[in-house]
């Protein structure tokens, strides 16, 4: 009860190339990220096959309303905002979702309630008496909680760790129980140095003590939303006992409730693992509100944790707002707070008490009356001066955040509604280690020079005009690696069986009520009256592909039907929100759909793995994966879904080998098992844009079938399994990923501009016209320098261009049948034949070099 613990382009006004005129948008972006506001004002949280954005975690999936919603989210809106107003809760190339609730919307329903934050920000002022105010309202009921643990019985308990050893006894002999023993005395068994090293621990219960109640820890009551990603307390459908024996983060000195079956130790450069990241920034961003209290006095609204950093948002008046010279005081404030080696403190409160606690901050307390139902309980934790609410876990105390920095600041909205107070959000980064902090600003600089926004911009990729924002303007250059990328896909279609379909833009309403979307996805959608019916533009590919597969008699002996679909999608993303080409409201996908026997998904996925394969090799990318299995509140059989984990289970043994993949408990769709594949850059950041997910649900609702071919009366017919996968994702946002993967400097066969010809003399620029028509008509892109520059300044313009090779022409080459070959790099190959050049570049083409 009482625990004390031991990261854009606006698509703005007039038509403008990317990056030209770059102003700040009300969803800020800086640094390659974009900026868009947290809402907590969602009605819906879908579950994401093809899961967006760049270093993207793994999002847990929600209840479902309705049976078998399915969103192929790539580019575009994959939540449903109650309004239409305001910025969207991701984080562009490096951002977090905040996770909607299952309790009432925090929604002001009259413009008299928009404005909530009135007086209680009075001006700038330092160590503010209201933060006495709510120490001591925390003291009293901290006295209230204390005397309530100490009637907990300590049972003896045992903790088994990942090697299988099981640990009964601490050093002196005294054995384990439950509601003394902590995760960091089960670490000090083994070692004080992984005690320290340790961020938190991750326990899987086999039981819990008798008098543990979830209720009474504040588990499974009040629903608490902070914007955070933080996993909603629901019940597993066997209760609160099996609840437990799901994997979940825990405090490291938060005491432990009963025996344990796997305790896992992790530590913050675990690469195969966010979550102990995860929880030193979600730490840091309460170190970070600490300290803007302390030095403003300014009321704190939400402070999530982000896969690159964290953010706090604060209200300070419709007047004030952070400026740059804010960042010092902040890191040296932080810095002391550090210092202090303050420990995180875990406290059960009802709801009143939060109320008592959070007086005076008009933010926290709508919070708290419409997110938690009376009668029950929430958790805060407390850090220094500093009490929020929140579920945690946190860090053990504030001096294991050795490094931070205040890196931007912008202005939101409460709620993501521009008709609600402005906020200030100051986002930070920070790390266990000063020199880690060197290395990640040396990577934003690089990040800087590779942003996909600035290389667009200098080589006239695309453009945006305000007339149609969030949908690119490709322009020539764009285009010719646009539709490389959508011909390589094609080509392995043709090579692995695909059939390549097309299906229709718009479709009435009803489709969208029969795949369940419209229930919940209306408000990301475009829709419009169509003789007095609804339709509206599509969101995603599947719906389609599910009426395509139903509008024939499928026999056992059709399946696998592999359906291929580049078209056009479009999302009506919130205007704050768009950011280049990570996020927008047109675009197009590698979208497939495969309708197959339960018999035949070993295989089916062994083939989508084998094109992931061949499709990152080619790109130069390295790649992990992860199964995530039956989450909490799946829908359809129990066996089925056993039987189709095991089956992508050695799917994945014989792709990788044993070990060569990480097992994600319970954080599947809800329609189906999935694998994420997450790939690594240049730059060793992570993108999540290839997918394979298994979908049950779609089928239920489409009431697809096929002839099994039996003649037992019952099993005729059967239904197929849908498996969704995507190796591009959106092509609009693997093209700023490869961007910034090759900072611009493009493999041939991608390249805009593959060869230069440059004449040194307007003598030749005849001939250099021939080579040209003759490398044309091999399909190569070339121009010719025509030009007055002199020579030097031609082959630098080149290279800066980014040609990959600059064909040097003079008279002995005239005279030769040759050209003089220079690299992009600046390396002289010499002469060549053209018929040599030719095949030369035919044979860089075909490797895909």
């Amino acid at each position: 009860l009482i625990h004390t613990r031991v990261s854009p382009l606006s698509h703005k006004t007039g038509t403008e190339v990317m990056g030209k005129g770059d102003k700040k948008d009300k969803a800020e972006a800086a640094g390659g990220a974009a900026t868009p506001q947290c809402s907590l004002n969602r009605t819906a949280k879908f579950s994401v096959w093809d899961a967006p954005g760049v270093s993207q975690p793994p999002v847990p999936e929600p209840a479902p309303a309705a049976e078998g919603i399915v969103t192929d989210d790539e580019g575009g809106t994959s939540e449903a905002e109650t309004k239409g107003k305001g910025d969207a809760s991701k984080e562009g190339l490096q951002g977090r979702r905040a996770k909607a609730g299952s309790g009432p919307k925090i929604d002001a329903e009259d413009d008299a309630q928009k404005h909530i934050g009135g007086d209680s920000f009075t001006g700038r002022n330092k160590n503010p008496e209201w933060l006495k105010t709510r120490e001591d309202a925390y003291a009293s009921v901290k006295s209230a909680r204390s005397s309530e643990l100490e009637k907990k019985v300590p049972v003896p308990i045992s903790v088994t760790m990942p090697d299988g050893k099981v640990l009964e006894s601490n050093k002196d002999g005294t054995k384990f129980e439950a509601w003394r023993t902590s995760p960091y005395d089960v670490a000090v068994v083994i070692s004080q140095g992984l005690a320290d090293s340790a961020v938190v621990a991750r326990v899987t219960y086999s039981d819990v003590a008798p008098d543990y109640d979830p209720a009474e820890d504040g588990v499974g009551g009040g629903d608490v939303l902070m914007g955070e990603g933080e996993d909603e307390a629901d019940e597993a459908d066997g209760g609160a006992s099996d609840a437990m024996k799901k994997p979940q983060l825990w405090d490291l000195t938060r005491p432990l409730v009963g025996s344990v079956s796997k305790l896992e130790l992790l530590k913050f450069d675990d690469d195969h693992d966010s979550d102990a990241k995860t929880v030193f920034w979600h730490s840091s961003a309460h170190m970070l509100g600490e300290a803007l209290e302390h030095l403003y006095g300014c009321r704190l609204t939400i402070g999530p944790p982000l896969a690159g950093g964290f953010y706090y948002d604060s209200y300070m008046g419709s007047k004030d707002a952070f400026r740059e010279d804010d960042y010092k005081p902040i890191e040296a404030e932080v810095s002391k707070i550090a210092k202090k080696k303050q420990r995180f403190e875990r406290m059960v409160v009802t709801k009143d008490e939060a109320l008592s606690l959070f007086a005076g901050n008009p933010f926290k307390e709508q919070i708290i009356k419409t997110k938690i139902p009376d009668g029950t309980r929430t958790t805060v934790y407390k850090c220094g001066d500093l009490i929020d609410l929140c579920r945690g876990p946190h860090v053990v105390h504030t001096g294991k955040v050795k490094a931070f920095a205040a890196t931007r600041h912008s202005a939101t909205n409460w709620l993501g509604d521009t008709d609600n107070d402005s906020l200030q959000r100051m986002y930070g980064i920070s790390f266990p280690d000063k020199k880690m902090l060197k290395v990640w600003k040396e990577n934003q600089e690089k990040a800087k020079e590779r942003d996909h926004r600035r290389i667009a911009a200098k080589q006239e990729l695309i453009m945006f005009h305000d007339l149609s924002a969030g949908s690119a303007f490709w322009l020539p250059h764009g285009a010719r690696i646009y539709n490389k990328l959508i011909d390589f896909i094609k080509s392995h279609y043709w090579k692995r069986g695909y059939d390549e379909v097309i299906t229709p833009n718009v479709y009435n309403l009803d489709l969208w009520h029969k795949s369940g979307h419209a229930m919940h996805y209306k408000d990301a959608m475009f829709c419009f009256d169509v003789e007095g019916a609804e339709w509206a533009m599509k969101p995603m590919n599947c719906p389609g592909h599910c009426l395509m597969f139903a509008g024939q008699i499928r026999s056992y002996r059709d399946l696998p039907l592999r359906y291929a679909d580049f078209g056009v999608l479009h999302r009506n993303e919130l205007s704050g929100a768009l950011s280049g080409l990570t996020r927008v409201r047109r675009f197009q996908q590698d979208d497939a759909h495969i309708f197959c026997r339960e018999d035949q998904i070993e295989d089916e996925v062994k083939g989508a793995l084998d094109f992931m394969k061949s499709v990152y090799t080619t790109f130069g990318m390295t790649y992990k994966l992860e199964l995530s299995t039956r989450p909490k509140k799946a829908l359809g059989e129990k066996a089925l879904w056993d039987r189709a984990e095991a089956a992508l289970a050695r799917a994945m043994d014989a792709f990788a080998g044993k070990g060569g993949w990480r097992l994600n408990p319970g954080d599947g769709a809800f329609y189906g098992p999935k694998i994420d594949i997450k790939v690594m850059d240049a730059m060793e950041r992570v993108h999540q844009c290839a997918t394979v997910q298994l979908d049950f649900q779609l089928p239920i609702r489409f009431e697809l079938q096929y002839n099994t071919g039996s003649k037992v009366k019952g099993e005729e017919f059967a239904r197929p399994i849908i498996v969704h996968r995507a190796m591009l994702g959106s092509v609009e946002r693997m093209f700023a990923v490869l961007c910034e993967h090759y900072g611009g400097k493009w493999p041939l066969w991608l390249s805009p501009r593959q060869v230069m010809l440059i004449p040194v003399h307007q003598e030749w620029f005849e001939y250099c016209e021939t080579v040209r028509d003759r490398l044309h008509e091999e399909g190569f892109y070339v121009d010719v320098d025509l030009s007055k520059a002199t020579f030097q300044k031609k082959v630098r313009n080149a290279q800066v261009a980014q040609y990959n090779f600059q064909l040097v022409v003079g008279k002995a080459e005239v005279e030769n049948g040759t050209v003089n070959v220079r690299t992009r790099e600046n390396a002289v190959e010499g002469e060549k034949k053209v018929d040599e050049m030719i095949e030369m570049l035919k044979q860089l083409r075909a490797e895909y070099k």
